[in-house]
């Protein structure tokens, strides 16, 4: 029994996801205002190695340095929109995990919307020429025969070939 439990909390400890930090200890400032800041910021940036990591998430030694260059401007005393703007002019856009709107930007952010607009349409008009079709279909299915052509095919079924024409 002892064997069979420690097997399992073996498999258990082997399975379980870690969720150790990128930040490292001597990374963390003395300030918990400061540190609360320097995290929020460190979310919001790339890892330009990693590219689809924030550089908080990322072991990576130029997110490291990064995550040090955030911290040194944060002790220094520059704002949170000094600290990106230093970031940005120094490394581009791309640093940014969400790009700001801006004119260059706007193609990126009304796409997605429009994409999203145009498929809703699409399927909107899809719909409304099925049901069209639909209805088109059960309006000739609904046809009336005259009583001339309702006994002709009551001969028809019958046998009675007297009533056709040749072909």
């Amino acid at each position: 029994m002892k064997r069979t439990f420690a097997i399992m909390f073996a498999m258990m400890l082997t399975l379980a996801p870690s969720f150790a930090f990128a930040v490292q200890p001597d990374e963390i400032m003395s300030d918990p205002a400061q540190e609360a800041r320097a995290r929020n910021l460190s979310r919001e940036l790339r890892c330009m190695v990693c590219q689809n990591q924030s550089i908080d998430d990322s072991d990576a030694p130029l997110a490291r340095d990064l995550r040090l260059l955030v911290r040194e401007r944060i002790a220094a005393g520059n704002t949170d929109e000094q600290v990106m703007d230093f970031l940005v002019a120094r490394y581009g856009e791309f640093v940014l995990l969400k790009p700001r709107v801006q004119s260059r930007t706007l193609l990126l952010w009304m796409v997605p919307p429009l994409v999203l607009a145009g498929g809703g349409l699409a399927l909107w008009l899809g719909n409304r020429r099925r049901r069209a079709r639909a209805d088109a279909s059960e309006e000739g299915a609904s046809f009336q025969l005259t009583p001339e052509e309702e006994a002709r095919i009551e001969k028809l079924i019958a046998g009675d070939k007297s009533t056709e024409k040749p072909v």
